[in-house]
């Protein structure tokens, strides 16, 4: 455990709450699909984060699998990992953040 405080968010609403907060460090699973699937809609995701107060850094991950079907979301992250990637570097993530 490496004491940080976490906030989810399941909706755009949500998440400009937790915005609200100025977080250290924002992670979007990039592999959940769109309107269309049912799945996150990202462009009111990133519509949200760009307009924060303060734009934290963000963290991406998706799939090997996935990785090329992602692609087009990847320049809007401030890093994107593999899922495997993220489980293993989750905890010093959570301490250090991510390199803006």
């Amino acid at each position: 455990m490496v004491g940080t405080p976490l906030a989810f968010a399941r909706t755009p609403e949500e998440l400009t709450a937790a915005l609200a907060d100025a977080p250290d460090l924002v992670i979007i699973d990039l592999t959940t699909g769109d309107l269309t699937t049912g799945g996150w809609d990202y462009e009111r995701f990133f519509a949200a984060l760009d307009g924060a107060a303060s734009r934290p850094p963000v963290l991406g991950f998706t799939t090997h699998v996935l990785a090329r079907t992602t692609q087009p979301l990847h320049a809007r992250c401030t890093r994107v990992v593999t899922k495997e990637t993220l489980t293993q570097e989750l905890p010093e993530l959570l301490k250090t953040g991510v390199a803006a």
